[in-house]
């Protein structure tokens, strides 16, 4: 729940030379609802992609308070996260209901952004490869290897998530590989290879160098350190 229509327009139009330059990674950004047609027109023929933060899984319906998937995709959005740790916390959303959303997404023709992670008390207790495989079946349940190919998956350690801590470098990079092996078996080698596998746990300008030094983490999905033009442009280029 942040910035109003015209601060994400003006975020949007101030990031837009950033990412004609980065050649390496894709820029994806997701404003609340209200702001989401604003920043897709400010975005438009940029290299700027707008996401919104969570989507319902029916068409339309009495669903107060939810947007369709089609609305998303009318308000110039081409991705959607799904699943988000404070969504899963704040709003009960189950891996069943995941999958759902995750489906109509696909339906719909946008890019699932898919979050899975485990909380301190189920690390602590040595439950993060069992939670994090639990979690992906379940949220990626039903689907053909042709469905994930179009699916972004996002790490997110839910103890590291605005606590100012931050998984080790190789500690994000295990979890990624638990996520991977789970993809091997559930869509094949050939599509575990090709997923990109975010993490989003407190990446910030002074470690997201370390944290994409591994081979594992193919990108980031940023909380707060994405609201600041110059902490944001900082992460796209990172060294």
């Amino acid at each position: 729940m942040y910035k109003t229509i015209a601060q994400a327009v003006d975020f949007v139009e101030k990031i837009k030379s950033v990412a004609a330059a980065a050649d390496h990674c894709e820029v994806v950004v997701a404003p609340p609802f209200t702001a989401l047609s604003a920043a897709a027109q400010a975005a438009k023929g940029s290299k700027v992609a707008v996401a919104a933060q969570d989507v319902h899984w029916d068409k339309e319906g009495a669903h107060t308070g939810d947007i369709a998937p089609l609305m998303l995709v009318d308000a110039g959005c081409t991705h959607v996260i799904i699943g988000h740790s404070e969504r899963r916390h704040d709003h009960g959303e189950t891996n069943e209901q995941v999958n759902k959303k995750v489906k109509a997404a696909l339906a719909a023709g946008l890019t699932p952004i898919v979050c899975v992670g485990e909380t301190l008390a189920e690390r602590e207790s040595g439950q993060t490869s069992e939670v994090l495989t639990t979690q992906f079946e379940g949220s990626l349940a039903g689907l053909t290897p042709s469905d994930f190919s179009r699916i972004i998956v996002a790490y997110e350690p839910v103890w590291a998530i605005g606590t100012g801590r931050t998984a080790t470098p190789e500690l994000a990079a295990e979890a990624h590989r638990v996520l991977r092996g789970a993809a091997a078996t559930q869509f094949g080698e050939k599509e575990a290879a090709a997923v990109r596998i975010l993490y989003g746990g407190s990446v910030k300008p002074d470690n997201v160098s370390g944290l994409m030094a591994q081979e594992e983490i193919d990108g980031a999905l940023v909380g707060g350190a994405s609201l600041k033009v110059d902490s944001f442009t900082a992460l796209v280029n990172y060294k």
